[in-house]
């Protein structure tokens, strides 16, 4: 009887070897869960880095930019010609007691004393934005028109003044700068032109009430707009897709 209950238990393991093939199919999901773990792992490691790496760009071209505008500001400071730089560390702004164009027009003014103010202006951009190839870190560079919010009797009024007052200021340098300071050479980090015009009449006002001369003077003006390199859209776009994997 003994030998023939040894028989039945070892026909009943050779027989029934469901435990033994459970246990495979449970080490193998035990793999597959470990590898998949680690592909996850994986690619948050790399979507941290990234991130890290699009901050780490930005953070270093607004120091470049901020780093241009103060050298800037230093020398024209130097040569007894008094810019202002923004709160935001983004804007050169030539003010109207600086540049002052005559009343609804856009002419630089016949003044050899601003015409020599302008061209130490362009001068001192072109060899800050050039130096080191910080050019790189830029995305272009914008020559603002400004009014105050009295209207203009010439055609498109004060968007026209605006833009056409950017226009003249860089058509000025452009014919006046000596060729080695030509400020339509620089280029951005894709190789297109770097500075550009545009007119904002008086919608961007720097002083809100306007009842004054003064007041008025204040929103008259030509504003050099710094904007900086950044990821492109689909770097974040597909940051954004890894996690919400």
């Amino acid at each position: 009887m003994r030998y023939h209950r040894g028989n039945r238990e070892h026909y009943s393991d050779e027989e029934n070897p469901y435990w033994i093939s459970f246990s495979d199919i449970m080490s193998g999901l035990l793999v597959i869960f470990i590898l998949a773990s680690l592909v996850l792992i994986m690619e948050l490691i790399q979507t941290k880095s990234d991130v890290s790496e699009a901050i780490i760009e930005i953070a270093r071209a607004e120091e470049i930019r901020r780093n241009i505008l103060n050298e800037i500001e230093q020398k024209l400071r130097e040569k007894n010609i008094q810019v202002e730089i923004s709160e935001n560390d983004t804007v050169l702004r030539i003010p109207d007691t600086l540049l002052t164009f005559k009343s609804n027009q856009y002419n630089i003014p016949e003044n050899k004393q601003v015409q020599t103010m302008l061209i130490e202006i362009g001068h001192v951009l072109y060899q800050t934005i050039a130096q080191a190839n910080r050019w790189q870190f830029l995305d272009t560079i914008f020559i603002e028109g400004h009014t105050d919010n009295r209207p203009s009797p010439r055609i498109m009024g004060n968007w026209g003044l605006s833009t056409f007052r950017a226009i003249a200021v860089w058509n000025y340098w452009n014919e006046s700068l000596d060729q080695e300071d030509n400020l339509a050479e620089l280029k951005n980090h894709n190789g297109d032109p770097l500075f550009s015009v545009s007119g904002y009449a008086e919608t961007r006002a720097v002083q809100l009430i306007q009842t004054t001369a003064e007041e008025y003077q204040k929103n008259r003006r030509i504003d050099i707009r710094f904007t900086i390199r950044r990821p492109k859209l689909v770097d974040f776009e597909n940051i954004k897709k890894m996690l919400e994997k």
